[in-house]
């Protein structure tokens, strides 16, 4: 559960970090203002999406196997 709450983290703040210098570098390279900020937002979008449908959220498989498993207590 703590790997995936990382990951998730990691999307949160790679979304404004992608969209902003995305788009400052491509405003710098000579792309009007407008389409700068568009393409660097569909890479945002594209973060959004992998986290979302990708690496969906929810529980690990091992943690779901672990307890499905049954334990017995040895009765005295």
């Amino acid at each position: 559960m703590i790997d995936m709450a990382g990951y998730y983290d990691f999307v949160l703040g790679a979304i404004p970090l992608a969209a902003a210098s995305i788009a400052t570098a491509l405003f710098l390279g000579g792309i009007v203002l407008t389409t700068a900020i568009s393409l660097g937002c569909v890479v945002a979008a594209g973060l959004v999406g992998h986290a979302m449908f990708v690496r969906t959220p929810g529980r690990s498989t091992t943690t779901a196997a672990a307890e499905s498993t049954p334990s017995f207590d040895v009765a005295d």
